[in-house]
């Protein structure tokens, strides 16, 4: 059975090189998988032709379809004028393509609000789901959780976090291999009355619903203290907690790297495996990209910067996505229409 996906080609601060190289790569991971590679054609093309020869070495080469695309959006345009301006751009014509499905599913690293815009304009929300919300996968000492939502939605309702608490939760299960997820809500204190009225009326909802495993307030501290598998907020403070969380992990790392080195070359050279083990599991290209979750298809959001390395495991994220019927399993626990 084939699996298309289609990639915004143009999308990241790495594109098209490590977009293009890294979809190429998921291939020799799974024979299901077909790729859409959209945008500037010539030079996707030149690029595939680098790689071993346009595919004939590897049998590749007839499970990729190039898209030209004449448009590209750039990281610091606005999303709402982008996508006005720019109707043949790699990005809308990658949602259009998930929306017409001509591909089963969509992926990009390119301007993530307006990439998220794009494939709710095109593809829409499931039927139950009101706003949808970017799911990510977060590593920690005690193992992953996921945050939902980082920016997709920074205008919340309380409805809108309970749908993300229940969403995140079947893919806590479904996804991270999480029996029970424990749902926690991002707030200024653990008592049920503490945080805005936003938090306040979402905690009473996630409270009433005894199918989710709520564990109450959840305070920024505890949010790498294995407190919960889930924690919920609207897209304006998990956008912030998300690239704090990046920054600090890459400071700390450059930190040790640099502390470690001026130790002289032999500890520096015992403590090399060790370093590249610990930095490999909180990396976050290991976990590829992260999907948004209540739109009616399978749409995947990357970092702006991804490598080879994430474009790859996104590709492979997406398709496994699709495969377990995630969507289904949406539908089903709202008992959608």
């Amino acid at each position: 059975m084939s699996f298309r996906i289609a990639v915004d080609a143009m999308g990241g601060d790495h594109a098209p090189e490590a977009v293009v190289r890294g979809a190429i790569d998921a291939l020799s991971d799974s024979d299901e998988i077909e790729l859409i590679l959209v945008g500037d054609e010539p030079r996707i093309h030149d690029l595939l032709s680098s790689s071993n020869g346009g595919g004939s070495v590897n049998g590749w080469a007839e499970r990729v379809r190039v898209l030209h695309a004449s448009e590209t959006i750039g990281m610091g345009e606005s999303p709402v004028e982008a996508l006005r301006r720019k109707k043949d751009s790699s990005l809308l014509r990658v949602a259009q393509l998930g929306a017409d499905r001509e591909a089963d599913a969509v992926l990009s690293a390119g301007n993530t609000g307006a990439y998220a815009a794009a494939c709710q304009l095109k593809m829409r929300p499931l039927s139950c789901i009101s706003r949808p919300g970017i799911a990510v996968t977060i590593p920690t000492l005690y193992g992953p959780f996921v945050l939902c939502d980082v920016g997709a939605n920074i205008y919340a309702k309380p409805h809108h976090l309970y749908e993300y608490a229940v969403m995140a939760s079947l893919y806590a299960e479904q996804l991270l291999s999480i029996e029970s997820p424990r749902v926690a809500l991002l707030s200024i204190g653990e008592e049920s009355l503490k945080g805005t009225e936003l938090v306040r009326q979402a905690h009473a909802l996630l409270k009433a619903d005894d199918r989710i495993r709520f564990v109450g307030n959840l305070e920024g501290r505890e949010l790498f203290n294995d407190f919960c598998d889930v924690a919920v907020c609207d897209g304006f403070v998990g956008n912030i907690i998300l690239k704090l969380a990046e920054g600090l992990s890459e400071g700390l790392f450059r930190m040790f790297e640099s502390e470690i080195n001026s130790l002289g070359e032999k500890v520096a050279s015992d403590f090399a495996a060790l370093f590249k083990s610990v930095r490999s599991r909180h990396d976050y290209s290991e976990y590829g990209g992260a999907p948004l979750l209540g739109v009616d298809g399978t749409c995947i959001i990357c970092h702006g910067c991804s490598n080879e390395l994430a474009i790859k495991n996104a590709v492979l994220t997406a398709h496994r996505f699709r495969r377990l019927g995630f969507n289904e399993a949406i539908v089903n626990r709202f008992e959608c229409d």
